[in-house]
């Protein structure tokens, strides 16, 4: 008898009890045409690092997510105009965006290194490893005017293209060339120009010159969102599959 009953308020719970909540919806707007970032497969759908974080951060958030693509010129418009709900395509968290919209927490940064030849025994990117050597920047660059700043016992010389900087570090012109890393690294494993010269030291990521990193872009007010998003990022960091996913595309730390 007791057990029937045991059952019967069991069965009764269960027909009260209110129904699982569905799944938040969420559509994710990126350009599609910055790899490693986000780019579009053989398949002409989005991939690439920011796609597969974000798929695991709609993961732990119980997130149902639609991944559409859009225009730079047009993402932040697209996102206040409600066309979708956020933006993820390697956009820089800055002054101008944040008038607008709302950013996450940021995801990955850009940074910047220095290469020296292969031979060179450099292994520091401190101003007084570098007194006076010659350094190599693309004019109008970030690296240009942190290096300016902060090596100020060392020779700044300018450069149109990192090619052309890279060209007179081979030739000895140049002691070492600073440039943001990922375009460092590109250059060096896919030009025979590269393959004098290794990295040798990454710069300081100083927000100051560099930026303040990639963030998810949100509706202004979305702030529920905002810290679950947030929240997934932190976690996703913490237990290690930030890392295990960053590697399938950079062979260096963004964070």
């Amino acid at each position: 008898m007791m057990r029937r009953l045991a059952f019967a308020a069991a069965a009764f719970a269960l027909l009260i009890a209110p129904a699982a909540a569905e799944p938040m919806r969420l559509r994710i707007a990126s350009e599609g045409a910055r790899p490693p970032f986000n780019y579009l497969d053989a398949n002409n759908q989005l991939a690439g690092f920011e796609i597969e974080l974000t798929r695991e951060i709609c993961r732990r958030i119980d997130a149902d997510c639609v991944f559409v693509t859009q225009d730079w010129e047009s993402l932040v418009s697209g996102l206040e105009n409600r066309q979708y709900n956020v933006v993820v395509s390697a956009m820089e968290i800055n002054e101008d965006r944040l008038r607008k919209i709302d950013f996450s927490k940021p995801y990955a940064h850009t940074p910047s290194a220095l290469i020296a030849q292969r031979q060179s025994a450099l292994a520091s990117a401190e101003p007084k490893a570098l007194q006076g050597a010659r350094i190599g920047v693309v004019a109008d660059g970030p690296q240009q005017a942190y290096v300016e700043d902060k090596f100020k016992e060392s020779e700044v010389q300018r450069y149109a293209t990192l090619e052309a900087a890279m060209l007179d570090l081979a030739e000895g012109r140049v002691d070492v060339v600073a440039e943001e890393k990922l375009a460092a690294v590109d250059f060096l494993r896919e030009r025979k120009e590269g393959r004098c010269c290794r990295i040798v030291a990454d710069l300081p990521q100083d927000a100051a010159y560099f930026g303040a990193g990639f963030g998810y872009g949100l509706r202004k007010g979305d702030a529920a969102l905002k810290r679950a998003i947030d929240a997934a990022l932190e976690a996703i960091v913490a237990d290690g599959s930030y890392r295990t996913i960053r590697a399938k595309y950079f062979d260096f730390d963004i964070r």
